[in-house]
């Protein structure tokens, strides 16, 4: 984000960028940390939650200091929902995968280069890992749910991302070196499913598979994710054909047909 004057959309995008990060955890996001990851001034950032505060879209919590959603942006998204049904779609599928595997279940949405997590689900195996939750944001190509997408993307597309992977993956990038990508998207096309083995954090690993619009593009992700042991090379094509079938079960109520959704 420029820290020039700026006018009209240009404070619109600001406004949304801010409320993004905030939006990325329930717990909201410090000061220091939208002046950080906005690359705004610290006056302008504070003057922007300022004005989003007196409008019900944030609220400062003075327990922790954090930047957090406000009661309007419940409001809104209740009253959103109504136009994407996504969750009466989705909750039965997540519900099957949980009980099946024991591992936490999720539905992603693509929004532009990133996938967002919508849906969750917890599995009954006591030993969960936390990396994913509501909310939580990812560049294409970062998690099982991004990767899974991106595998399913047009060649150019997926170009285009991996030529600007630094500047794209961010503070993932250190992780998820670009070769390494390209391998985990060329394997997701080939096994139908995604498997994430710990790269966003040790010891956290997730499996993804894609769901598709009606115009066969690669519109949301079914994703499991659990510790390293229960992701073993001998459970994973049972946990990736679980997915698949769920994703392809999506993909047809949708009104979609995708590759890579058809259950073995």
């Amino acid at each position: 984000m420029s820290n020039l004057p700026v006018q009209g959309a240009q404070v619109v995008s600001r406004i949304a960028g801010l409320l993004r990060l905030v939006g990325r955890s329930a717990d909201g996001m410090s000061l220091a940390g939208l002046v950080s990851e906005s690359g705004l001034t610290r006056p302008t950032v504070h003057r922007l939650l300022s004005s989003l505060a007196s409008e019900g879209l944030l609220d400062h919590d003075p327990a922790s200091g954090n930047w957090v959603l406000g009661p309007e942006i419940l409001l809104m998204g209740s009253v959103a929902s109504a136009r994407f049904p996504l969750e009466d779609i989705a909750r039965p599928s997540l519900r099957r995968l949980a009980e099946a595997t024991g591992e936490s279940a999720f539905f992603s949405i693509r929004r532009g280069a990133e996938t967002v997590c919508l849906l969750r689900e917890e599995g009954s195996f006591p030993v969960r890992s936390f990396v994913l939750h509501e909310g939580v944001r990812f560049p294409l190509g970062v998690a099982s749910a991004g990767t899974a997408i991106m595998a399913f993307l047009p060649e150019a597309e997926q170009e285009e991302l991996l030529d600007g992977w630094t500047g794209h993956a961010g503070a993932f990038a250190a992780g998820h070196p670009r070769e390494l990508v390209r391998e985990n998207l060329a394997r997701t096309r080939l096994h139908g499913y995604s498997v994430n083995p710990g790269l966003v954090l040790e010891g956290s690993w997730g499996m993804g598979a894609a769901v598709f619009d009606p115009s066969g593009r690669p519109a949301w992700a079914l994703s499991l994710t659990g510790i390293e042991p229960r992701f073993r090379p001998d459970r994973q094509e049972e946990l990736g054909g679980l997915l698949m079938a769920e994703a392809h079960r999506i993909t047809q109520q949708l009104g979609g047909e995708g590759k890579g959704t058809r259950p073995r």
